[in-house]
C-alpha cells in the first residue's frame, strides 16, 4: 500500500464521515489490525469516540473485527474497501440507467448508510419520491418493494453477514465480539412484507406545531410497537456485481469497436441472459443455443435467425475469443468466454491502449511510434530502433532518455563476457506493461487525490459567497411558497451583485469539471486495477 493511497483513503473519509472518523480510519489502514485501547492510544482521542468512530466505519463496511485467541479484539481497515467510495456515483448512475429513479434512490440509501433493513429503504425512498412530485401525488410502497426484490433478484443488493442464533442461556460467558456468518442460501431472498401506505410528504413552516406534536408522538408509543417482520436482516450493496457489469460493458464496447452494434447486442442480449446463473469469478458464462438468444433480442433489432447464426459464428472464430461454441444442439449452443486467460488478454489489450494513448499526450507521435514498435517487437537494440522507426539517432536517444527515465520503458543488460564490459554487452529495450500499469494507477491515485484537495481549497476560499448564495436560495424558496409578487422575488435575487453572480458560475464550471475528471479518472482505475488483478492470478 503506497502512501498515495492512504493519502486518498484519508481525503475520502474526512469528505463522507469527519475529521474523527478520518484519524481513526486512517491511523487503522497505516497500522493494520489493533485492539480498541491501542488505538484510542496512539491516534490521542477518548475512548468513547473511537468507538463511535470505529461503529461508523463498521456500519459502512470499511472495518472488519476479528476476535483473537488471547480474548482481544482486533479491528483492521480495508484500504481498497475506502477506495471503493470514489466509485459511489458510478453505481449511483449505473442502478438510475438500469433501474430508473427508484433504483437510484435504493442505491444511494444503502450507499449513505452502509447497512439498513429493506422495511427501513422502502420507508425513506417512498418519502423521498413523493417530495419530489407533484402536489396530490404519492408513491405506494408496493411499488418500492418490487423495485427491491428487482435489484435482489440480479444480485445488485445482497444479505449481510449476520450473527448466528444465541442457544439456550448456559453458564459460559458470551464471547466479546460475535462472529458473523454468510448464508449463501438466502443471500438474495427477500422477506415477505406487507408494507402498506403511502409516502409522506416534509411539513411546512405553517405547519411547524402539528410537525412538533406528530414528531413527539412515536417516541411516546415505541413501547407498544412491534418490530417490522424484517428486523435484524440488514442488506448492504453488492459492490461485486456492478464491478461484473462494468466488466460486461466493456466487453461490449470492445465487440462494437471490433465489428458492429449488432454484434455488440447479441453479446449484450447473451450477458444479460447469464448475469443472474453465472458468478463474476466464473470461467465462462452458462450454454446459450441460439434459438435462446433469438428470442431474447431487443425488439429494435430485426434480424432474422440466419443473419444471427452468421453473427454468431463470426464471433466464435473472431481472435479476441469472447465467445466461445460449446455444441450444436438447439441451433449452436454459445457461452461468453470469460476465462483467466481470455479475460486477461482483453483487459491487456485495453490496458495497452490507454498507455499508448497517454505516451501519445505526455510525449508526442513519434515517442508513442516508438513505444507500439517496442510492444510489438519485445526487444530491441538502439540501432534497431532508429531504423524500425526511421527517427534520426539524436533525436531516438533523447525520446528512448526521456521515457526511460519516467519508466514507461525498461532497458535490460546481456553481457556476453562476466567482466560486463560496455562494448561486450547487449542493451535492450522493452516494454513491461504490468510495470508501467502500475505506474499509472499510481498517477491516477495522485491526480484523483490532487483533484478532491483542488475542489476542496475552492469551497474554503469561496465560502462566504457560497453561504451567502444558500441563504438568498433558501429565502427565495420560503417567500414563493407563501405566493410573493414577482417584484418582491427581484428584489430578492438582486442582494447577489452581478459580480458575485459571475463568481458564482465560475465556480460551479470549476466544481463540474473537478466532479466529472474525478469520475473519468476512476474509469481508469477499475481498467488498470482489473487488468493487474487479473494479470496476478494468470
Amino acid at each position: 500500500m503506497t502512501q498515495v493511497e492512504i493519502k486518498l483513503a484519508s481525503l475520502l473519509l474526512c469528505e463522507h464521515f469527519g475529521k474523527i472518523v478520518e484519524k481513526v480510519g486512517t491511523h487503522l489502514v497505516r497500522a493494520g489490525g489493533q485492539p480498541l485501547r491501542m488505538i484510542a492510544h496512539e491516534v490521542g482521542l477518548p475512548l468513547d469516540q473511537v468507538r463511535k468512530a470505529l461503529c461508523v466505519l463498521i456500519q459502512h463496511n470499511l472495518v472488519t473485527h476479528q476476535l483473537q485467541k488471547r480474548g482481544l479484539v482486533e479491528y483492521e481497515a480495508h484500504c481498497a474497501r475506502v477506495l471503493r467510495i470514489l466509485r459511489y456515483p458510478r453505481y449511483i448512475y449505473t442502478a438510475k440507467t438500469l433501474y430508473n429513479d427508484t433504483g437510484e434512490l435504493i442505491v444511494e440509501e444503502l450507499l449513505l448508510n452502509g447497512k439498513m433493513t429493506m422495511s427501513a429503504v422502502v420507508r425513506k425512498v417512498v418519502d423521498r419520491l413523493t417530495d419530489t412530485m407533484e402536489d396530490g401525488k404519492t408513491v405506494d410502497c408496493s411499488e418500492v418493494s418490487s423495485m427491491f426484490a428487482r435489484l435482489a433478484d440480479t444480485h445488485f443488493v445482497q444479505r449481510c453477514p449476520q450473527a448466528p442464533e444465541i442457544p439456550a442461556p448456559s453458564d459460559a460467558p458470551p464471547p466479546p465480539a460475535p462472529t458473523l456468518v454468510l448464508d449463501e442460501s438466502n443471500l438474495y431472498t427477500v422477506p415477505k412484507l406487507n408494507l402498506i401506505g403511502k409516502g409522506k410528504r416534509r411539513h411546512s413552516d405553517t405547519d411547524e406545531e402539528d410537525g412538533e406534536c406528530q414528531a413527539k408522538r412515536p417516541k411516546q408509543d415505541t413501547g407498544s410497537k412491534e418490530p417490522p417482520p424484517d428486523d435484524g436482516i440488514y442488506w448492504q450493496i453488492n459492490i461485486d456485481r456492478f464491478h461484473q457489469h462494468f466488466r460486461d460493458q466493456a466487453i461490449v464496447s470492445a465487440v462494437a469497436n471490433r465489428m458492429d452494434q449488432t454484434s455488440s447486442e447479441i453479446v449484450r442480449t447473451m450477458l444479460r441472459m447469464s448475469e443472474v446463473t453465472t458468478p463474476s469469478s466464473a470461467p465462462y458464462t452458462q450454454p446459450l443455443s441460439s434459438n435462446e438468444i433469438f428470442r431474447s433480442l431487443a425488439a429494435g433489432y430485426n434480424i432474422s435467425k440466419p443473419i444471427l447464426d452468421q453473427y454468431l459464428t463470426l464471433l466464435a472464430d473472431d481472435p479476441l475469443e469472447f465467445v466461445g461454441k460449446s455444441g450444436d444442439s438447439g441451433g449452436g449452443m454459445f457461452v461468453i468466454t470469460t476465462r483467466k486467460t481470455d479475460l486477461h488478454k482483453a483487459l491487456a489489450t485495453l490496458a495497452v491502449a490507454t498507455l499508448e494513448s497517454i505516451v501519445q499526450e505526455r510525449f508526442g507521435s513519434r515517442c508513442a511510434r516508438i513505444f507500439r514498435l517496442l510492444l510489438r517487437k519485445k526487444h530491441l537494440e538502439q540501432k534497431q530502433i532508429e531504423d524500425f522507426a526511421m527517427i534520426p539517432a539524436k533525436e531516438a536517444k533523447e525520446m528512448m532518455y526521456r521515457m526511460l527515465s519516467t519508466n514507461i520503458i525498461t532497458l535490460q543488460e546481456i553481457p556476453k563476457t562476466p567482466d560486463h564490459a560496455p562494448s561486450r554487452t547487449f542493451y535492450l529495450y522493452a516494454v513491461n506493461t504490468l510495470s508501467a500499469a502500475r505506474l499509472l494507477l499510481h498517477r491516477c491515485y495522485k491526480t484523483v487525490a490532487n483533484l478532491m484537495q483542488r475542489r476542496l481549497y475552492e469551497a474554503k476560499e469561496n465560502r462566504r459567497l457560497l453561504e451567502k448564495a444558500q441563504r438568498i436560495e433558501a429565502i427565495l424558496g420560503s417567500v414563493q411558497a407563501t405566493g410573493a409578487e414577482e417584484a418582491h422575488l427581484q428584489e430578492i435575487e438582486e442582494m447577489i451583485t452581478a459580480p458575485e453572480r459571475l463568481q458564482l458560475e465560475s465556480l460551479k464550471h470549476s466544481a463540474n469539471k473537478l466532479d466529472a475528471s474525478e469520475n473519468q479518472v476512476d474509469e481508469t482505475i477499475f481498467l488498470l486495477e482489473s487488468y493487474i488483478s487479473s494479470t496476478v492470478k494468470h
